[in-house]
């Protein structure tokens, strides 16, 4: 596409990863990158200022979020969603396809896209939760009844009212052409790592369909831009689970459709999936740029760029942030923890953030001790300037030559 331009600078050696440039009408993002996430067209706790001083060039909005609140009508006749939340750079929609995963099997069960113990079936998800058993067996029958799967769709209820609603390939990028963000992607269905082998291909036989009725509805409108005249790109989304023979097939039949770059969906065990994102990015088409969904761990940063990974976006830097856990380079601390109510240096001595060149550890404890918003602020301001400053770091170790070096270093140090 015309707006659209994705060059590769320098490969790694040996390695799927490399730094590139991916142009976009509202400018260039300088890949790897990670990509900060406003879901409700803010990154919460933060102005698009402090956002922009955090060195952060893209961000990324909820389409489900947006769809019920405020309406992506409403969104549209602002002129889009980076002028209706006064974003100037790069912007992004997710389709909805993960609430069909958030909505469904996994309401209630603090099941994420990552399985962190292995496979499990239906009990290992509900062994899981720290609510009683009885309550565990009432939020599974009533995940069933808030969200319902079919080839043709999604149907869900608000988690707001209740209403019902509906989400299709077509209805989805009908809302994010009226969201009106520079890359929006394909419907999916986003599926719980722990999801048996036969249902893991049901569900990637259907996002295959799905990407393809999200494709022909996205190159239905000519040139396929938004109500307000904005060129999109469209990204198709790879999915298969944590098994390698889905992946792989997934990746060669997405691959191979006309999409502008490629997203790579969750439902990975966490020991295996550096080696699945190096599965599907073997096979995807090195040209177009490639963005893993829902990753922010520092190892899993690391881990996605070597197996060639440009783009990546996770809500835990200001999830955590603002429950008190903050980034530091020797690990995470906890800012409640009673050692830092006296501690009068920065949160992290070698951070260039606001909230370290101005203020101490023992003054962010005091805002979370006394549940001062600004406290939220500030481990947000440095959290995501950390995250996305150690990727520009990753993607300049590219470009130096140091990456392995930079690696062992670097998280040597962070979990040691």
């Amino acid at each position: 596409m015309s707006g659209f331009k994705f060059s590769i600078v320098k490969k790694l050696k040996s390695a799927l990863g490399r730094a590139g440039v991916l142009n976009t009408p509202h400018g260039k993002i300088e890949t790897p990158a990670f990509v900060v996430v406003g879901t409700k067209a803010t990154v919460k706790a933060l102005t698009p200022e402090q956002v922009s001083s955090l060195e952060a060039e893209v961000v990324l909005a909820n389409t489900y979020h947006l769809y019920l609140q405020p309406g992506a009508e409403i969104v549209r006749k602002a002129g889009g969603l980076g002028k209706f939340m006064n974003w100037t750079g790069p912007t992004m929609t997710d389709s909805g396809g993960f609430q069909a995963f958030s909505l469904g099997a996994a309401f209630g069960q603090k099941v994420s896209k990552i399985s962190k113990e292995g496979p499990g079936g239906y009990s290992s998800i509900l062994q899981n939760t720290r609510i009683p058993n009885e309550t565990r067996r009432e939020k599974a029958e009533e995940a069933g009844r808030l969200a319902r799967i079919d080839d043709d769709g999604v149907t869900f209820k608000s988690h707001i009212d209740g209403s019902e609603h509906r989400f299709t390939p077509e209805s989805s990028i009908k809302i994010q052409k009226d969201l009106g963000a520079d890359i929006i992607f394909a419907f999916d269905e986003c599926t719980s790592p722990h999801a048996s082998y036969a249902y893991q291909k049901e569900a990637m036989d259907r996002t295959h369909r799905w990407a393809q009725r999200s494709l022909s509805s996205h190159l239905a409108v000519s040139p396929p831009s938004e109500p307000n005249g904005t060129e999109q790109a469209l990204f198709g989304i790879v999915q298969g689970g944590r098994f390698e023979d889905l992946r792989r097939e997934s990746a060669k039949i997405i691959g191979g459709m006309d999409f502008d770059g490629f997203g790579i969906g969750g439902s990975f065990d966490k020991e295996d999936m550096h080696n699945a994102v190096g599965w599907v990015n073997k096979i995807l088409p090195e040209e177009k740029p490639r963005h893993l969904l829902g990753i922010g761990e520092p190892a899993d940063l690391f881990g996605g760029v070597e197996n060639g990974a440009d783009l990546f976006d996770c809500v835990a830097p200001t999830r955590m942030a603002r429950n008190g856990t903050l980034y530091t380079n020797d690990g995470k601390i906890n800012i409640l923890n009673s050692a830092f109510r006296t501690d009068f240096s920065p949160i992290d001595e070698n951070c260039g953030c606001y909230a370290c060149k101005n203020f101490t550890r023992a003054y962010v404890a005091h805002l979370f001790r006394a549940r001062e918003m600004l406290g939220a602020t500030l481990g947000s301001i440095h959290n995501l300037y950390f995250i996305v400053n150690l990727v520009k770091k990753i993607r300049q170790s590219i470009l130096d030559g140091n990456f392995s070096e930079f690696k062992e270093k670097f998280l040597g140090r962070y979990y040691k």
